[in-house]
């Protein structure tokens, strides 16, 4: 894989078609880095079209530019034919493929350069150009100093501005997680001088969900959530009918697994969604305990060292059981 810098000619060169892409159930960070970018490729005289995998939150909705992404399982058809016109392929918040789950196949064999953009461990062997860096707390932290990197900096507009801010704020939890460290705030500052309005950006992702979603939650903390101070973990599960139940719409059960973080002692907390007919699994911690090693480890997953997910075709009763054995395999890690 070629620097990402390498492409500044292409990019300050004559126009050409980009397709940009992002990971499965997109989150703010995958949905900001990508419509700040396009934004920014779109004023340097590209043609440029977004494909998300499946469809995002509602309370991302507010994001400039996110009414003209299309979502490939809505309309399959359209997104193959700005694959097929593109010169540049960008693939940012992801470093696999699989990620992009049924759009995996089109873009592994799109003929066009392959561009990565991306802060998670291990990346795939397959990119032409890119930038993996696992110290940067988000993608959208990265689409930023690229532009910089580039000479473009006086071309952050308020729209980038808002998209980067909504990015990194989640993924550092509201700047409250390790990765959000000096080289986040100094960006923040500039994204501030910019015009963005924190407050607005925030209210529009943590104060837009519907009432359902309360009575969800109380309900899931009531009863489902175990706690376990043996081994300072909890886990939340969610069954299948909860979904109709509540009428659940993606995104609703963001920021779930985050909060037995709040209670004294506990350094692990693993979310199980029974979904689909799999379990989709996510799983933070605090201090050392590596949940990305956690994850590649026991559920085919990975991620960070705090913050990863992962999968299992077992039952959600196979995969709790599943879950609760691999807790006495990690007791002295979580102990100490």
């Amino acid at each position: 894989m070629k620097p990402l810098i390498e492409i500044k000619d292409q990019i300050d060169g004559a126009p050409f078609h980009a397709v940009i892409t992002m990971h499965q159930n997109p989150d703010a960070d995958a949905m900001g880095s990508s419509l700040a970018l396009r934004d920014f490729l779109i004023r340097k005289g590209h043609k440029v079209t977004v494909i998300s995998p499946s469809s995002f939150p509602e309370f991302l909705q507010w994001m400039p530019g996110c009414e003209d992404v299309i979502i490939f399982e809505e309309e399959k058809k359209k997104a193959l034919e700005a694959l097929d016109k593109a010169n540049i392929l960008f693939c940012l918040d992801f470093n696999n493929f699989n990620r992009t789950k049924n759009l995996a196949p089109y873009i592994e064999k799109a003929e066009s350069e392959k561009v990565l953009i991306d802060h998670h461990l291990h990346p795939q062997d397959v990119f032409d150009y890119g930038k993996s860096d696992t110290t940067a707390a988000s993608s959208a932290l990265m689409i930023y100093e690229f532009v910089c990197e580039l000479g473009d900096a006086s071309m952050i507009n308020l729209n980038m501005a808002k998209c980067i801010y909504a990015g990194t704020m989640t993924d550092t939890g509201s700047f409250r997680f390790p990765a959000a460290t000096s080289r986040v705030h100094r960006m923040i500052a500039e994204l501030m001088d910019i015009g963005i309005n924190h407050e607005e950006i925030h209210c529009a992702i943590y104060d837009n969900y519907g009432e359902n979603r309360l009575r969800f939650m109380g309900k899931v903390l009531l009863d489902q959530m175990e706690i376990d101070y043996d081994y300072n973990a909890a886990l939340i599960t969610i069954p299948s009918s909860f979904y109709k139940k509540y009428n659940l719409k993606p995104g609703d059960t963001e920021g779930l697994v985050n909060i037995p973080l709040s209670i004294k002692g506990i350094r692990f907390s693993a979310l199980l969604k029974d979904k689909n007919g799999e379990i989709r699994m996510s799983f933070r911690s605090t201090g050392d305990f590596n949940v990305n090693v956690f994850a590649k480890k026991y559920f085919h997953g990975g991620g960070h060292k705090n913050a990863a997910g992962g999968l299992s075709k077992a039952s959600l009763k196979e995969t709790v059981k599943q879950f609760k054995d691999t807790l006495k395999e990690n007791k002295y890690l979580l102990n100490n």
